[in-house]
C-alpha cells in the first residue's frame, strides 16, 4: 500500500498511542490568556478523525454523493477542529478541496468547486450566507461535540494508483483573477511524506519533538509540516494566532516543551527583534533545537543576529506546487545560509535567457522541477517541455549550494508567505485610470497587503485620485485573496513625476528599489492600518 497522510496517522497512533499528537490553547474569553494547554493523544487524534468520517460519510452519501467525490472546504485552517474536518473528509472516502478564508470572494469559491466537479462544500460559520445560494450541497463546519454520532462503515485504507487526486490546493496568489487549481496525486503525496520525514527528522530521538503550527491547514505549508511530525510521533502546538507573541512562545517553551519554532520569516522577524531587547527571550530561543523559516528571505539583519547569537536557524523553501523544495545546510560555518536541494528529488537548475530583463555580472539559474521527480505538480501546470518551471533564480555558490536571488516575473510575497501578482494590479489600475495617471508600480513584500505608488497625470487632485482609483478598481479587487486587495486609500502613496527609480537602459521602474527607497514610509501606513 501507498502510504499517506491516512496511514502515517494510522501507523503512528500503533507506535505512540499515548503520545501527545496536539496541544491546544485554553483561553480567557475575556483576556486571551492561555490558562493551560490541552493535550491530545494519537490515539485520540486518530478515533476524532474515524468519528469525523463517520459522520461525513453518513451526511454525504445521505446526498447521494459517492466515493471519490471532491468535497470542498472553506475553512481558517488553523485549529485542531479544522484538521478533523480535512482528515475527515479524506478518511471518509472524498477529495478534500481547502479554501482558505483570506479568499472571501463567493463567487470565485463557486467557480473553482465547478472547474473541480465538487459535489459538496464544508464551511466555516461566516460564509453562511455567501453560501445559501450555491447550487450544490452545502453544509455547516461543525464542532466535533456537535456532530451526530453516526456508524457507517470506512472504506479501507486501500491502495491507491500514483495518479489519482487525493487532495485539491490552490495557488495563494491570483492569476486572471482566480487562483489555479493545484491537483494533488498520490505520487506526489507519496513524495511530500519523504521529504516532509526527512525536514522533520529530530535531533534527539530519544525525546518527542514538539514544534508550532505554521499557518492555515488550507495551505500547503503546514500540511506539509503536520505529515512530517507525524511520520516522527511529534507534537504540534496550536498558537492563539499566527503571528502569536513572544510572550507566548515563551509560554510554548516552559509548558508544552516546545524545542522546534517553525514560522514564516515576518513573524520570526518580530521574535528576533523582540530578542534584542530581552535577553531572557533571547536565551529561550538559543535553548531550541531548530527555527525553521519559510515563505521569504530573513532580513540581512535579522539573519546576522540570529547566526552570531548561535540561533539554530534554517531557511525552507517551498512554494504550493511542490511543497517544500530546498533547506539550508544550517549550523555556525560559512556555507549555513546556502540552499540545497532535498533529497530523492530530480530538480535542474537552469541558466535564465538574456531576455528576462535581469542585468547581473553572475548566471542567474532559474529552479526547474523535472517531470520525472514524484513532486513535480499536475501536469496542467507544467510548461510545454513536460517540467515545472517555478521562475524562482538562483546562484550557484558551490556545488549543489544555491543562493536566492529573487523571481524572473511580477510575483511578490506577503506577510503571511502568500503570493500577490503585481503586474495584474497595475495592468488593470493603467486599463481603468489610465488618462488618471502617468506610471505606476506595485510593492509590498513581507506586508499584509500590497501598496500602489503612482506618478499622477499632470493637474490632477491627489486626494481625487485616490478616490478615482479605488473605486474604479474596486470589481477587480472584489475576486482576490485579502493579502492581494488595495481597497483603501492609505495604500496609494502619490509621487511627483518621474521620481520614481528606474533601469538605466529601459527606464522601468524598479519594484525593490521602491520598496526600499520608501521603506520607512510604508511601515508607518501599515503600522497605522493594524
Amino acid at each position: 500500500m501507498q502510504s499517506s497522510h491516512l496511514t502515517i496517522l494510522d501507523e503512528s497512533s500503533t507506535l505512540y498511542p499515548s503520545a501527545p499528537a496536539f496541544r491546544i490553547p485554553r483561553s480567557d474569553p475575556t483576556t486571551g490568556h492561555v490558562h493551560d494547554w490541552l493535550s491530545i493523544s494519537y490515539q485520540q487524534f486518530k478515533e476524532d478523525v474515524e468519528y469525523t468520517a463517520r459522520y461525513y460519510r453518513g451526511l454525504l452519501t445521505s446526498v447521494g454523493i459517492t466515493d471519490n467525490s471532491v468535497v470542498g472546504l472553506w475553512l481558517s485552517g488553523m485549529s485542531y477542529q479544522d484538521v478533523l474536518h480535512i482528515y475527515g473528509i479524506s478518511r471518509a472516502g472524498y477529495i478534500p478541496q481547502l479554501f482558505s478564508i483570506r479568499l472571501p470572494s463567493p463567487d470565485v469559491v463557486l467557480e473553482l468547486l465547478r472547474k473541480q466537479d465538487a459535489r459538496a462544500l464544508i464551511y466555516a460559520p461566516e460564509f453562511a450566507d455567501a453560501t445559501s445560494n450555491f447550487p450544490l450541497s452545502v453544509f455547516l463546519a461543525l464542532g466535533k461535540d456537535e456532530m451526530v454520532p453516526r456508524l457507517e462503515e470506512l472504506p479501507p485504507l486501500s491502495p491507491m494508483s500514483g495518479d489519482q487526486t487525493v487532495f485539491v490546493f490552490h495557488t495563494s496568489g491570483s492569476t486572471s483573477g482566480s487562483p489555479k487549481l493545484v491537483p494533488c496525486s498520490q505520487r506526489w503525496l507519496s513524495t511530500m511524506l519523504t521529504k516532509a520525514r526527512f525536514i522533520c527528522a529530530p535531533h534527539d530521538p530519544q525525546r518527542q519533538d514538539v514544534s508550532t503550527w505554521m499557518g492555515s491547514m488550507c495551505h500547503i505549508a503546514q500540511n506539509f509540516m503536520l505529515i512530517g511530525a507525524l511520520q516522527h510521533g511529534s507534537c504540534t502546538v496550536q498558537p492563539t494566532k499566527i503571528a502569536f507573541s513572544s510572550e507566548e512562545l515563551v509560554d510554548m517553551i516552559h509548558r508544552c516543551h516546545l524545542n522546534r519554532l517553525n514560522q514564516f520569516s515576518t513573524f520570526l522577524s518580530s521574535q528576533l527583534r523582540n530578542a534584542r531587547l530581552h535577553p531572557k527571550l533571547l536565551g529561550q530561543l538559543q535553548t531550541l533545537d531548530e527555527i525553521v523559516y519559510s515563505g521569504l528571505p530573513l532580513r540581512s539583519e535579522d539573519e546576522e543576529f540570529a547566526y552570531h547569537n548561535g540561533l539554530k536557524i534554517k531557511n525552507l523553501f517551498g512554494n504550493t506546487e511542490c511543497g517544500a523544495m530546498l533547506l539550508s545546510v544550517g549550523g555556525s560555518g560559512p556555507d549555513a545560509a546556502l540552499l540545497r536541494a532535498t533529497p530523492n528529488t530530480s530538480y535542474g537548475f537552469v541558466p535564465i535567457d538574456g531576455t528576462s530583463g535581469h542585468q547581473s555580472s553572475t548566471q542567474l539559474l532559474e529552479l526547474v522541477i523535472l517531470a520525472d521527480s514524484g513532486d513535480c505538480p499536475d501536469v496542467s501546470l507544467r510548461g510545454t517541455d513536460g517540467d515545472f518551471h517555478t521562475g524562482d533564480l538562483f546562484q550557484e555558490m558551490g556545488t549543489g549550494l544555491y543562493s536566492f536571488c529573487g523571481r524572473n516575473d511580477d510575483w511578490i510575497k506577503s506577510e503571511n508567505s502568500l503570493r500577490c501578482d503585481t503586474r495584474a494590479i497595475e495592468d488593470n489600475v493603467r486599463a481603468t485610470c489610465g488618462e488618471l495617471i502617468e506610471e505606476c508600480i506595485v510593492v509590498g513584500t513581507g506586508r499584509p497587503s500590497p501598496a500602489l505608488f503612482v506618478e499622477p497625470a499632470a493637474g490632477i487632485d491627489h486626494n481625487r485620485l485616490k478616490r478615482d482609483i479605488i473605486r474604479k478598481t474596486r470589481t477587480f479587487h472584489s475576486r482576490r485573496y485579502l493579502h492581494e486587495r488595495i481597497t483603501s486609500p492609505e495604500l496609494i502613496i502619490i509621487v511627483p513625476s518621474k521620481s520614481l527609480p528606474r533601469t538605466v537602459t529601459k527606464g522601468n521602474i524598479r519594484r525593490r528599489a521602491v520598496e526600499e527607497a520608501y521603506q520607512l514610509q510604508l511601515d508607518s501606513i501599515f503600522a497605522s492600518l493594524r
